[in-house]
Parts: C-alpha cells; sequence; structure tokens
C-alpha cells in the first residue's frame, strides 16, 4: 500500500516549535536544520559585508542576512544572504515586509552533511531557478570554493567554482569585485 507523501505549507510552519531548529519548504517537502555553526555565520557575514559595502557606494540594492522567502504556500525557504535591486526590493515586499518573491541574487553556504548539501545544491537550485532568480552562490566553507550559477533560458547554470586566489565578479553588480578568500577569512 503506498502512502501519500506529507506535502508541508506555511502554515504548518506555524505549528512547529520556537527551538531554535531552521525550518524551510521546498516542494511541500519540510527540511530541518539546527542552527547554523560559527564558521558558517562568520562567511554569511563576510559575504553580507561586501555586498553591503558596494551596494552603499552605488545605492543600486540592498542586502539581507537570513531573510525568510515565501514564494509560495508550499515553498518558503530562507537563503542564508540575499541580494536585491531597491526596484525589485519594492515589488517584493508585503505589508509585513517578507519577501515575497525571488531577489536578483541569492546565496547559499553550506552547512556539513549530504542532506544540507542535497538541499542547497539539488532542492534549492531547482526552486530558486523556477522562480527566477538571477544568480546563486554556494560558498563552501569546507573547500573554500564559491560555485557561481547564472541565469541562461530559465534556469540557473553553474558557469564557474572560484577559489580562494580568485576574484569573485558579477555582471549583475557593475564594478563589484572581492577575492575570495576574503569571504572565507
Amino acid at each position: 500500500m503506498n502512502q501519500a507523501q506529507v506535502r508541508w505549507t506555511t502554515s504548518d510552519l506555524e505549528l512547529l516549535p520556537d527551538n531554535g531548529n531552521r525550518y524551510e519548504i521546498v516542494d511541500g517537502e519540510l527540511f530541518v536544520t539546527r542552527a547554523p555553526g560559527w564558521r558558517h555565520q562568520r562567511v554569511c557575514n563576510n559575504i553580507g559585508t561586501e555586498l553591503n559595502l558596494w551596494s552603499r557606494q552605488t545605492g543600486l540594492g540592498e542586502v539581507a542576512i537570513a531573510p525568510g522567502v515565501i514564494f509560495t504556500d508550499a515553498d518558503n525557504v530562507i537563503p542564508d544572504v540575499v541580494w536585491s535591486s531597491k526596484e525589485r526590493l519594492a515589488a517584493l515586499l508585503d505589508e509585513a515586509e517578507h519577501l515575497t518573491g525571488a531577489p536578483e541574487l541569492v546565496v547559499e553556504v553550506l552547512s556539513p552533511g549530504e542532506t544540507n548539501e542535497r538541499r542547497d545544491k539539488e532542492a534549492k537550485l531547482k526552486l530558486y531557478a523556477a522562480q527566477g532568480v538571477r544568480e546563486y552562490w554556494i560558498a563552501d566553507p569546507r573547500l573554500q570554493q564559491m560555485q557561481v550559477y547564472r541565469r541562461e533560458n530559465a534556469t540557473l547554470v553553474m558557469v564557474a567554482t572560484l577559489f580562494t586566489s580568485d576574484e569573485l565578479t558579477s555582471p549583475l553588480l557593475p564594478d563589484f569585485s572581492c577575492a575570495v578568500a576574503r569571504l572565507f577569512g
């Protein structure tokens, strides 16, 4: 006998305990992770700082660390870092100032474990592509590398794997340049 798979929704999240875990839903599948560790948070902060410095200089957009993004009732995630242009941000925020659509740039910092990697490299990659994210960075603190995906033909395609000796640039962010080593330092 086949049992129907449980499909989680945003309203189900409200029933879960506030116990320090992070609850995310991708295509109705619930992902539960513990609060990120120190190194993970440091990398998130470093990436956010670099993007924030550039955003302040250019005035082109804003950065947020770990914002909730409610794409649909079955797709509710907490990316590590997002950047959105000011124009797009105004259209994405609901009355409670929650993101309800895709920011231009999403960054995930890998946490240890096969399930965490599958979530970020497969489930979230597919979700972000389907929702219209223009660029997706996956930072790996263990390997100290950054995978860069860019939108091509309605999907996100990996265009580079950057190492600590490389510079991170983006056509999405004019004149943005950052040594990858600074992101992991």
